[in-house]
């Protein structure tokens, strides 16, 4: 009799990390998080944008979430049988979500940085923003490699 063979589960992979809300710990971040998924075994695809949309969100809560005497966190969870990530930065303002905008952003968002989260909505499935209690946002991206190499 030909059965098939039971398929082992293989756990969710997590990763958490504070980091000083500072230049250096965004660097961190990117380079903390293309450690992990490396050592997970995460596919190359993924990996590499994951890397790009990890320096932006970072990025994003050293420039834009930085409270003084605060850090933030970073979070990886993947999935390895989905072939799905969740990339998290929580940070201290939550007074400051970014929005989801459509279309090109104009020159003076340009001037100022503005292409970051543009990124972002190219190389993830999706990204949104939460509440972090008490007071900071979470801002959140789901990556999935594609099927071929899950």
């Amino acid at each position: 009799m030909n059965h098939a063979s039971p398929r082992l589960n293989v756990p969710t992979r997590s990763f958490t990390q504070l980091l000083s809300a500072t230049r250096r710990g965004a660097r961190l971040a990117r380079l903390l998080g293309v450690t992990e998924l490396r050592s997970w075994g995460a596919p190359r695809n993924l990996t590499e944008r994951a890397e790009a949309v990890v320096a932006e969100l970072a990025a994003n809560a050293v420039l834009h979430g930085h409270v003084p005497g605060r850090c933030f966190r970073l979070t990886l969870v993947f999935d390895p049988p989905a072939g799905r990530l969740r990339v998290e930065v929580s940070d201290a303002r939550g007074d400051l979500c970014p929005e989801i905008t459509t279309g090109t952003p104009g020159a003076d968002a340009l001037r100022l940085g503005g292409r970051g989260l543009t990124l972002v909505t190219a190389l993830a499935d999706r990204w949104d923003c939460l509440p972090y209690p008490p007071s900071g946002k979470t801002v959140r991206a789901v990556l999935s490699a594609p099927a071929a190499e899950a």
